[in-house]
């Protein structure tokens, strides 16, 4: 397979990573994330149909009676309705929504199983306790990858991490969808996920380095890319069509998480090539950098 040149885009990939890093920093700051019920709290309402009932039917009814942030999706069977809303809870709010289903449908009796507060402590809790392990993943990779191959791959490594997890949450700014515990976990996902590939990309550029007596960094780090550029599309490839099949059929409940998923293995694997690898080359990597230490031969005594 003959060598692709990756790093001849290095600095239009450089431009375009900076202009999605300041798109998601702005919309951050100025949009904020759409929270969901698991951070702001709500009311929870559990319905049970005598015969089953299309979920969108129940959320459009809801929707167009002015709820809002209304999640539907069933609890246990299809006659089992779980209903999440923002709406401030309170004792007949529960009445006043199984009337307002009960007049659209016909032939179909209902039972308010259970209407009860949702808090946001547990959430918040959570979401502290899961920016904290964010944290110290990208510590531990840090510290793991500065072992394995040398500082520079690991402040590459480290750097990738964080240019994905900020366009993420920066593309659920921008967008205000929902930004739930299921997206927190897929963040996290996309850490391991995006690592992964990082490392069999660093491992291969320094067994390069190691070998090849002729070519420079950039003609080397080519080599590695293209190596393992088989590799890279058939994991991203693979992972990407079921995340695919999750996001358009896996119903309401994991759909952003499938969604940040997608996002993140796509951006994750664009970060390997043209963010850890391109930010070797701003470090100045050198075979130098990666030879083995020599070890004195035995009998070589100081004079």
């Amino acid at each position: 397979m003959n060598t692709v040149n990756f790093m001849r885009f290095r600095h239009i990939s450089t431009a375009i990573s900076l202009t999605l890093l300041l798109i998601s920093v702005v919309a951050i700051g100025m949009r904020g994330l759409n929270l969901g019920l698991d951070f702001t709290g709500g009311t929870l309402l559990e319905v049970e149909y005598e015969t089953p009932v299309p979920l969108s039917e129940v959320k459009s009814v809801l929707d167009t009676a002015g709820y809002r942030d209304v999640v539907v999706q069933n609890f246990g069977s299809e006659t089992d309705v779980l209903v999440r809303m923002s709406e401030s809870f309170r004792d007949d709010l529960g009445n006043e929504v199984l009337g307002l289903l009960q007049t659209n449908v016909e032939d179909n009796s209902l039972t308010l199983l259970r209407s009860e507060f949702v808090g946001a402590s547990v959430g918040e809790e959570l979401r502290d306790q899961g920016g904290i392990a964010m944290l110290v993943a990208l510590f531990v990779v840090m510290a793991y990858v500065a072992f394995r191959f040398q500082w520079k791959f690991s402040l590459g490594a480290v750097m990738a991490l964080f240019h994905d997890v900020l366009i993420i949450v920066g593309m659920f700014a921008l967008f205000q969808w929902e930004f739930d515990l299921n997206v927190l976990a897929a963040l996290l996902a996309v850490i391991g996920y995006s690592l992964n590939d990082t490392i069999v990309v660093s491992d291969r550029i320094r067994e390069n380095f190691r070998m090849m007596r002729i070519g420079s960094s950039v003609e080397i780090i080519n080599e590695s890319l293209t190596q393992t550029l088989g590799r890279t599309l058939m994991t991203s490839l693979t992972t990407i069509l079921v995340l695919l099949a999750l996001l358009f059929l896996g119903g309401d409940i994991i759909h952003n998480f499938a969604l940040a998923l997608t996002i993140g293995v796509g951006v994750g694997t664009y970060s390997s090539i043209y963010i850890a690898a391109n930010l070797l080359l701003a470090f100045n990597v050198s075979r130098e950098d990666l030879l083995p230490p020599e070890l004195e031969e035995e009998g070589d005594e100081a004079p």
